[in-house]
């Protein structure tokens, strides 16, 4: 490489023999114009871990890249300390959460905009610039007029604060640190130079300094340069990308193929010191085995999220060494296939040489100039020139076909973060029966939430008791949970076995919410509980229906006491699946409004949902088996079965507990609309007797409609209901 550049700056010492001279002087001026100590481009590792180190190179980032970028400014962790409600009757407890505000800077040139960010491996920020995580954040493009970041400027002074012209940098405000261990995470950044790949031409153009231009087609989706010289940053791309040197009427010129091909003069070759020599040319073939006979390409794989990809191309033959090449580009397998097979060619297209000698008089001819033989096939370049005696020695070296060694590459099984988009929150409020083992002491209520797009994740709870005059922090939803509307209205059935008769669709917010199917061992073990408006229900079977529906067949009504909201269903009322770790519990008080304010990273305004909580958990189920039957003196007497909030199961098959602190009930006589009568007793049965019926129908009663309720120790269950006319005891 360094030759073939210094060969053509030779020439800007004048024509002839000056440019010949030049050539060597530039052989021996190399070091001192672009530095002889070694020097590489970035490693794979270089861009991938982030880092803060003081001189650390900042890359120039062509097309997309996906880099760590270095820290440029930070302040310290920010802690916040707030109180929440731990549930009646128990001090407020006190939250630590910690934040953290720090700036990176990615490419040392501008670049047009982000695309993704990844945290600790995981999507920060998608394609579609919304963040998973909380966080202010800003993004500065690297123009030569850009001004101080806000917050920078704040903390160190208008004055005192760099606004890093020419640099792309992003900053970070109060990043919330909590779903990284409250500790700043390892960042990643899809940065995007230009929208679509970027041509080798236009990137050596770049890098090059005054005086030089570049050309070449081949275009890469993106590239990171990190050289502290131009001869690293060349060397660099030379070690997968055929370079060379020209120099034209307007300058010199680097890049691919950029030479015209030269004849050399057939007659003068051979020529000597004084007489025509007698060989035309040397010929030499180098032995395949002096070649590596696999190479392997390390780079970033752009259908793997830019992480690490790596493809290798084998020759046939002898050798037994393996070279293994870092590149720090945004490749698809194809491509870091193609280099590869080109890198391959060239290698064993080199080992064919010729030696030729010319008069003096063809000093026109510079290293880098392809060159012709008449009557020798395929393609030569110069590779190196001595001018000794008046006779011009050239090395010549084979150069491989031109035409494009294409080959499929492979990239593997990708795994990669999804990149959702969250939507808006939106909740459910569960005033539910309780639906664990013994019997609860407060209300079970719950929230449940989920977006309406399938990227959400979460959202900051608040409650309120007072109608919004007093709020507080009540902590976070739990996970996404499946929550939707009915999309016909589900029939009155029974809750004594399966109801096979009746079904109803369920219709979800986008398609990443599903339901399944489960046989009878299942339902029977409490699989597939929902609640579809106030009943809680069983399906063993959920048939996909296209948009997001489902139709639930092979149901059990009424469970856990809820027969009561069996009639009255409508469509568009709620569905949600009750699954424990989707439903974050609330404590509030028996019989109270509430109001649940809910913030997720894609709500613009805060999401709001009432409710009375009336505590189904506390209260009895209602009675059952309501009868009656004729008593003495004209009156009455009704019976009735209790249940149980302890007593779902049944298991000793005799009684359920009574899980109240007595056993008491309530009956209450209404007739046309008016209570008229209203006693309690002990016992599963009520005596209406002869006086009492006489009395109320000679009051004006006459049908009665009669409720039986039981009294549990918090609440009361709802009422089991019978209608008797009076006139006819």
């Amino acid at each position: 490489m360094a030759t073939l550049v210094l060969g053509a700056i030779g020439g800007l010492l004048g024509g002839g023999v000056g440019r010949a001279v030049g050539a060597i002087i530039g052989q021996q001026i190399d070091g001192r114009l672009f530095g002889p100590k070694p020097a590489s481009g970035p490693r794979l590792s270089d861009l991938t871990f982030q880092s803060s180190s003081y001189g650390a190179p900042i890359p120039r980032i062509y097309g997309r890249a996906r880099v760590a970028g270095s820290v440029i400014w930070a302040t310290d962790i920010a802690e916040d300390r707030r109180k929440v409600s731990a549930g009646k009757g128990r001090p407020k407890q006190t939250v630590y959460s910690y934040s953290a505000s720090f700036a990176v800077a990615l490419s040392a040139r501008p670049a047009g905009r982000l695309g993704r960010i990844w945290a600790d491996g995981k999507l920060l920020r998608g394609e579609a610039g919304d963040f998973k995580t909380q966080t202010g954040f800003r993004f500065h493009a690297g123009s030569e007029d850009q001004v101080p970041d806000r917050l920078i400027a704040a903390s160190e002074g208008l004055g005192s604060a760099p606004a890093y012209r020419g640099m792309t940098y992003c900053v970070f405000e109060d990043l919330q640190l909590e779903p990284y261990g409250n500790r700043i995470p390892s960042i990643s950044f899809e940065v995007i130079a230009d929208e679509a790949p970027v041509a080798i031409g236009a990137i050596l153009s770049d890098i090059l300094p005054a005086g030089f231009a570049g050309e070449g087609s081949t275009t890469l989706p993106g590239l990171a340069i990190a050289g502290e010289s131009v001869s690293a940053s060349l060397s660099q791309l030379g070690d997968l990308i055929d370079l060379t040197v020209q120099n034209r009427e307007f300058g010199l010129v680097v890049g691919e193929d950029v030479a015209n091909v030269t004849p050399l003069p057939f007659d003068q070759l051979g020529a000597a010191r004084g007489a025509q020599g007698i060989g035309r040319f040397e010929r030499e073939r180098r032995d395949k085995a002096t070649l590596p006979n696999r190479l392997s390409l390390a780079y970033f794989d752009v259908s793997r999220d830019y992480l690490e990809g790596q493809q290798s191309v084998s020759r046939p033959g002898g050798g037994l060494r393996e070279v293994q090449l870092d590149f720090a580009a945004s490749l698809t397998a194809g491509d870091a296939k193609g280099l590869l097979n080109k890198k391959l060619a060239r290698g064993l297209a080199a080992r064919e040489r010729i030696s030729v000698s010319l008069p003096w008089r063809a000093i026109d001819i510079a290293p880098g100039t392809e060159v012709s033989i008449a009557g020798v096939y395929g393609r030569w370049r110069v590779e190196q020139l001595v001018l000794e005696a008046m006779v011009l020695k050239l090395q010549l070296v084979r150069l491989a076909s031109a035409a494009a060694l294409a080959e499929p590459g492979d990239s593997g099984r990708p795994v990669q973060e999804l990149d959702l988009l969250p939507g808006f929150t939106f909740l459910h409020l569960l005033d539910l029966p309780w639906l664990g083992t013994g019997i609860a002491t407060a209300p079970s209520f719950f929230v449940a939430a989920a977006g309406t797009l399938a990227g959400w994740r979460s959202a900051a709870l608040l409650q309120s008791t007072d109608g919004g005059a007093s709020v507080e922090e009540v902590g976070q939803t739990a996970l996404p949970a499946t929550i939707g509307t009915a999309f016909s209205s589900l029939p009155a059935g029974f809750a004594h076995g399966f109801d096979d008769v009746n079904s109803v669709t369920i219709e979800f917010p986008h398609a990443g919410m599903a339901l399944n199917n489960s046989d009878n061992a299942g339902l029977l073990a409490g699989r597939n509980l929902a609640l579809v408006g106030d009943e809680l229900i069983q399906f063993g079977a959920a048939e996909p229906l296209g948009s997001n529906r489902f139709r639930l067949t092979h149901l059990l009504r009424g469970r856990r006491g809820t027969e009561w909201a069996m009639a009255g269903h409508l469509a568009g009322e709620r569905f949600t699946l009750i699954e424990q770790d989707t439903l974050a519990p609330v404590s509030v008080p028996y019989a109270t409004p509430l109001t649940i304010y809910a913030s997720g990273i894609g709500d613009e305004a805060v999401i709001t949902a009432s409710m009375a909580v009336g505590g189904r958990s506390l209260e009895p189920p209602s009675p059952v088996h309501l009868t009656r039957e004729a008593a003495g003196s004209g009156g009455i007497l009704l019976h009735w079965v209790r249940r149980s909030r302890d007593g779902w199961g049944w298991a000793d098959f005799v009684d359920a507990p009574l899980a109240e602190q007595a056993e008491l009930y309530r009956v209450t006589v209404h007739s046309n609309g008016v209570v008229i009568r209203t006693e309690e007793t002990t016992l599963a049965e009520w005596h209406y007797d002869g006086a009492a019926t006489a009395a109320d129908v000679a009051a004006g009663a006459s049908v009665a409609l009669i409720e039986v309720r039981q009294i549990g120790t918090y609440a009361a269950s709802r009422p089991a209901s019978i209608t008797v006319d009076l006139t006819q005891i």
